[in-house]
């Protein structure tokens, strides 16, 4: 029983940190048009997550957390629109470094990893009950 709980616990914790990578790709994916308002200014900056293995103590297992969500550094775009407030001397807007298709397939692999995440815990809640009836 000790292993099943303890199983349901690191997937709660997966669970946890996918979902906070969903939010990511989400804030991500609204500002996907985000233009500056000026040509000095800056667009949107692409966020991504990164995690780590971190030992509950009061559990004594390891589990998956976030360590930091922090700025893509890689370029931004450029799109020609002379006539937008922001465009440069030659016509061109800084845009922002996200990508659609980037996102979307992120979003994807979280949606995955968050629904194993699920299965493995209803997989280890059935084990448990299965367990019980036996018992009785």
């Amino acid at each position: 029983m000790d292993d099943m709980m303890a199983t349901m616990k690191i997937s709660a914790a997966g669970m946890k940190v996918q979902g906070t990578r969903l939010r990511v790709i989400a804030e991500n994916l609204a500002n996907v048009d985000s233009l500056p308002a000026s040509p000095d200014a800056l667009p949107y900056r692409r966020k991504v997550i990164t995690f780590r293995d971190a030992l509950d103590r009061s559990t004594g297992l390891n589990h998956v957390r976030v360590d930091a969500i922090g700025n893509d550094d890689s370029p931004f775009k450029q799109r020609y629109e002379p006539g937008h407030p922001a465009a440069n001397a030659d016509g061109y807007v800084l845009a922002p470094n996200v990508s659609g298709l980037t996102e979307t397939m992120d979003m994807r692999e979280a949606q995955r990893s968050y629904e194993a995440n699920l299965t493995m815990i209803r997989t280890a809640k059935g084990m448990m009950r299965d367990a019980l009836d036996v018992l009785r």
